[in-house]
Order: structure tokens, then sequence, then C-alpha cells
């Protein structure tokens, strides 16, 4: 037992992957235009034997190119299902004349909510600045008590100023009456 070798549990890494090369990808989105293309004319039309009979040939002249895909009919739940590449879907080219300058791009919600919370801050600023906001008031109130107060303050120095001068004045005068000058 000592002298066994256990092998490792196999990973699937030497497997060969597969993709999907460009030309099958623009062979086959080609091939979908041209159906959609043919339905949209033909819509109110019964398809006719030699419509069908042309189909036919183009999607076998088509799918002798890509034989190996091993396209099949979908199976079960499959054939409910649509899958969709977000991957393969070509983004359609916008004419010029389509477009106009006044479209504004799509946001993205942090953007579109960053936008609103400037027009808010704005708002309210403008509202704040013509005193309407509660906030506002109460500044307005607070700084017409503080106007109040520097006035009366100001009244008391003034008065208080007024009264040494008062006594100085006395004061000199007192000493100039007990020197006898005047």
């Amino acid at each position: 037992m000592t002298g066994m070798i256990v092998k490792a549990k196999p990973n699937h890494k030497g497997r060969n992957r597969r993709f999907t090369n460009p030309e099958e990808l623009e062979q086959e989105r080609l091939r979908e235009e041209k159906a959609k293309s043919w339905r949209a004319k033909n819509r109110d039309l019964p398809p006719s034997e030699s419509e069908e009979e042309s189909e036919e040939e183009e999607s076998d002249d088509s799918d002798s190119d890509s034989d190996d895909d091993g396209k099949s009919k979908a199976k079960g739940v499959e054939a409910l299902i649509a899958i969709e590449n977000p991957n393969r879907v070509q983004k359609k080219a916008k004419k010029l004349a389509a477009i106009t300058p006044d479209d504004n791009p799509q946001l993205s919600r942090r953007e579109r909510e960053e936008l609103e919370k400037q027009r808010a801050a704005l708002h309210y600023q403008k509202l704040h600045a013509e005193g309407k906001t509660e906030e506002a008031r109460s500044d307005l109130a607070r700084l017409a008590i503080i106007k109040q107060q520097r006035e009366e303050a100001a009244r008391k120095r003034e008065v208080e100023k007024k009264e040494k001068e008062l006594a100085k004045q006395s004061k000199t005068a007192e000493v100039f009456k007990a020197i006898g000058k005047q």
C-alpha cells in the first residue's frame, strides 16, 4: 500500500474548445436579415411554391458552408426558450437625419440622481436667497435680533462716552476752582 501511486482527479483543461468564427456569424446574420426583409415584403401574401423552393435553395447553399455547425431541431424545452447572445447583437447605425441634436443620452441611475440632487440644491439656494424657506426666516430673525442688540450696545457706549466726558469736564472745572484760576 505504501508503494502505490494515487492518480489525481482528472480536470478538463486539456480538452479542445470550439469557437464560432466571424465569417459564420456574418453569414448567419445576413441570412436572418434576408429572411426578415422577405417576410416584411410578403407579409400578407401566401407563400407560393417557387418562393419556398428559392428560399430552400438559399438555405441549402448557406447550410452547406456551415454543415459542421451541428444545428439541429431544438428538443424539449429548448424550443420554448428564446436564447439571445448579447455579444452577437449588432448595433444598427442611425442615419444622420434621424439623429437630432436635442436628443439627450440615456443617463444611468447614479447620474440621474446626481443631477436631481444638484437641481434641488440650486432650487433651495434660490428660495433661501428670497427668504422663503424656514431656515432663511430663522436666519433673518436671528440677524434682526443681533442688529438690535448691536444698536443697543452702540447707544450704551455713546451714553457712557458722554458721561465720561461730562465727568472729566466737571473734574477739570473743580480742579480749576480749587486752584482758583477761574
